[in-house]
């Protein structure tokens, strides 16, 4: 069993997420990138509580991190994050 270090999540597709890179010393394993994952937060809190939009909010993840997001993902991982319990549009 190998020892993975903290922070590194198990690669799941071909599409590394945003935040992650990956890291050859560990196959099937995405290492995390703090900066990346960072500015992520700061960027769904905004967007989650309406003080920024999508648009704006994936820019702002391209300004800061040269790496781009789509609206739709961003959206998704915002939804994810901030769970609206018990909604009837829940697909879990």
């Amino acid at each position: 069993e190998m020892i993975v270090p903290e922070g590194y999540i198990r690669k799941r597709s071909s599409t590394v997420p945003f935040g992650y890179e990956i890291d050859e010393d560990y196959q099937g394993y995405l290492k995390p990138i703090p900066e990346e994952l960072q500015v992520l937060d700061e960027v769904s809190k905004a967007v989650h509580r309406q003080e920024i939009s999508l648009g704006v909010g994936v820019d702002w993840l391209e300004a800061e991190t040269n790496r781009t997001m789509s609206r739709m993902g961003l959206k998704k991982y915002v939804d994810k994050i901030y769970k609206k319990p018990n909604s009837l549009l829940d697909k879990t």
